[in-house]
């Protein structure tokens, strides 16, 4: 009949546009679950209208039979006779097209469903792969990520469930978000480690350093060894600088103290460039500017004496509660207290004005340390003694001298204030030797 033939016409022609939809929309799995779903309905409708079709004119139409040939399509036989209607061979065909175009579909759905869970696991694959070749670049930085508060993980969650089709298939999209967004352990354990191996050193140096010759010379080693990994980091720089200073007071020639002191005030420069904030960058940078005074001509001994005073005051002014900073700078107000006329003339000429420091400077600057850490140190009670005899107090110059006295020698540096505490005595008097 006409009706038969125009439902027909236009279920095909729905089908047929349902099939180029689905082909051309097999990335976005959302369209694909609704096509779908459409495509369900429309065969549905076909075959109800197919059988009811079949079974009305099987009888009156000669010539027509339907044979299954496989498990996976149909076909439709016309066989020409007398007295078979031409619009009913155009219903017939316009049917088999569609029979056919429906089998072709069912394959392509089958396609679907199975490469689905596959580009799930590919795409996860092709993230793991380039958040590895992050980590590895040594230009990359690690951002640090903002835990997702419960909440809006339930959220995602929900989310993640909302796009998953009827036929239990999820995104990718949402995979991959969550696969970008939580950062691994082995992530964040790799982020952490040169933190944790730096403080391991930097705590090993700091008992070498207060140990024998030979450890002073293996922190020394160590440090060096180290450097092309950490030389970016301030405390590393300042304790290299502390260990040249260590074996630089240690060596027995003149040539390898010297050799020592260059190279300890260069990595100090580093340390003070390298981060201005840090106390003991200044400290120790100061510390071998002092040293380096025994090397160099008179011009660079006055030059290194400005530089050894604006890095100590820096050093308080950053830390002033550090006892070794006022310590320094009791014995630099304490050498210019002593300079000769010749070598202020000589400041004056070179840098318009010489460094200025009195006796009493120095001793303000012992008396802090004194302050800051009692029995600092056996050379802090030998300069107070000093002090106080160039100021006239001897009594006070006894009571430090008995100080130093009662303190045992520990280090090279108790050796040299035992040397001086000798020579102190006879002028003082009324001491037993």
């Amino acid at each position: 009949p006409a009706s038969v033939h125009v439902n027909i016409s236009r279920l095909c022609f729905a089908v047929r546009n349902f099939y180029r939809a689905c082909r051309m929309a097999q990335t976005d799995t959302k369209v694909l679950v609704l096509g779908t779903l459409a495509g369900v309905a429309g065969i549905s409708l076909a075959v109800v209208c197919y059988k009811s079709l079949k079974s009305k004119q099987r009888g009156s139409w000669p010539g027509f039979y339907h044979s299954h040939t496989n498990g996976q399509g149909s076909d439709i036989m016309l066989v020409d006779g007398p007295g078979f209607p031409r619009g009913q061979a155009e219903v017939l065909e316009r049917l088999e097209a569609l029979i056919q175009c429906v089998s072709e579909l069912k394959e392509e759905m089958k396609s679907l469903k199975t490469a689905l869970p596959m580009l799930q696991d590919h795409v996860r694959e092709e993230l793991r792969g380039r958040n590895e070749t992050r980590r590895v670049s040594p230009l990359h930085k690690a951002t640090p990520r903002r835990k997702r508060p419960a909440g809006a993980s339930r959220a995602e969650g929900q989310s993640s469930e909302e796009g998953e089709s009827e036929g239990g298939y999820i995104t990718a999209l949402t995979d991959s978000e969550e696969e970008e967004e939580e950062p691994s352990e082995e992530e964040e354990s790799c982020e952490e480690l040169p933190e944790v191996q730096v403080s391991l050193l930097l705590d090993r140096v700091d008992r070498l350093h207060l140990g024998s010759d030979c450890e002073k010379r293996e922190s020394l080693n160590i440090l060096l060894e180290q450097k092309e990994e950490f030389g970016q980091n301030s405390a590393f720089l300042w304790r290299l600088t502390r260990a040249y200073c260590d074996v630089h007071e240690i060596s027995s020639t003149q040539e390898e103290k010297k050799r020592h002191a260059e190279n300890g005030k260069q990595v100090g420069q580093e340390a003070v460039s390298l981060n201005p904030t840090c106390a003991e960058s200044h400290q120790w940078y100061a510390v071998m500017c002092g040293i380096m005074a025994d090397y160099d001509t008179i011009q660079n001994k006055i030059k290194n004496g400005y530089i050894f005073k604006d890095h100590l005051d820096k050093a308080i002014e950053l830390k002033p509660q550090d006892p070794l900073s006022y310590y320094l700078l009791g014995r630099w107000c304490y050498a210019v207290a002593q300079l000769s006329w010749i070598e202020r003339k000589v400041a004056a000429t070179l840098f318009g004005e010489p460094p200025t420091a009195s006796v009493e400077d120095a001793l303000k600057n012992f008396l802090k340390v004194e302050e800051i850490h009692p029995a600092y140190s056996k050379l802090n009670y030998v300069f107070l003694a000093k002090c106080y005899k160039d100021l006239g107090r001897l009594d006070l110059a006894r009571k430090m001298c008995e100080s130093a006295r009662s303190m045992k020698n520990v280090s090279k540096e108790d050796e040299e204030a035992q040397k001086e505490l000798d020579l102190l005595l006879p002028a003082l008097g009324g001491f037993e030797q």
